[in-house]
């Protein structure tokens, strides 16, 4: 299935058409489609810096996230060929777990940043990949039976912007798959450093979502066997606050005392998922939303 349609990059310009390897418009060929994005914080070094420090997606709570939406994704659609956009696709990993997990998925990759996605696509020669700003998507609407986002709303200032455009480009009857930090009141140095404007309570996530006019399916906290550990680690950073110049060394550290404990936190996170159906938990560290656009 390759019917994904994508608008002209600036006006006067033929539509790109992607070919399977590259998108060709107006004469020239490129490999990720770049529309304007504006002025955000976010950078190429942040997403590096991210990546550095979670050991390459294997970090215990990434690899539970990707798990979680993959399994929302195939309860949502089965093993039926469907179009699905991962927003936020930064390294590459949901989209390669996506891609050995439902291969009738069209797949398609979404960032701000392009030397982000320049390095995908040396990766994934066969994804089209985009670089837009979801809060103000050029990206038609009616186009995707599923879009995932994980960890990508609090980087943006105008989430419910963001948001009635996931709703816009979801076809109807399409799923969205989204996660966000949880816990406004653990608000931190290291969320000051990856440019998060906020955390959010579950019901605020699931009010921004519903008012885009979504409809919520399912909806949970993830890590929430860990929060209570999580939550002391961020109480103590709170009271001791870094400046600026040592708040990228903070992240690093964070991160990385945490990847030491992967093999339990595997575990842990094992445990949660066999439970998760069927017990709402009532704290975690992560919000975890499923909605779907009306038909």
């Amino acid at each position: 299935m390759n019917d994904l349609t994508f608008p002209p990059v600036s006006a006067g310009q033929d539509p790109p058409v992607w070919n399977g390897s590259a998108f060709v418009h107006s004469g020239k060929s490129s490999r990720v489609l770049a529309y304007e994005v504006g002025e955000s914080g976010w950078s190429d070094e942040l997403t590096a810096l991210h990546e550095t420090a979670t050991e390459s997606g294997t970090h215990f709570i990434d690899m539970a996230s990707r798990r979680h939406a993959i399994n929302e994704l195939k309860r949502a659609f089965g093993s039926r060929p469907v179009s699905i956009m991962e927003v936020g696709c930064s390294a590459g990993h949901l989209l390669a777990d996506m891609r050995r997990s439902l291969p009738n998925a069209t797949l398609t990759g979404g960032d701000y940043t392009l030397g982000t996605l320049v390095r995908l696509g040396e990766k994934m020669p066969s994804i089209p990949l985009v670089r837009f700003n979801l809060a103000d998507s050029p990206l038609p609407s009616d186009t995707y039976d599923g879009m995932v986002l994980l960890n990508v709303l609090e980087h943006i200032e105008d989430d419910e912007a963001a948001t009635r455009h996931i709703a816009r480009m979801l076809k109807p009857g399409g799923v969205a798959v989204i996660e966000v930090p949880a816990g406004p009141e653990l608000f931190d140095d290291y969320d000051r450093e990856l440019k998060h404007f906020r955390r959010y309570q579950l019901q605020g996530i699931s009010d921004v979502v519903e008012k885009a006019g979504l409809k919520i399916e399912r909806r949970n906290y993830l890590g929430a066997l860990i929060y209570p550990a999580f939550y002391l680690a961020k109480k103590i950073s709170q009271s001791r606050p870094k400046s600026a110049s040592e708040r990228e060394r903070h992240v690093t550290s964070a991160i990385g005392a945490t990847s030491r404990f992967n093999g339990v936190g595997h575990a842990i996170m094992k445990l949660e998922e066999a439970i998760a159906n069927a017990i709402p938990f009532p704290r975690g560290i992560r919000c975890v939303v499923t909605a779907r656009k009306p038909l």
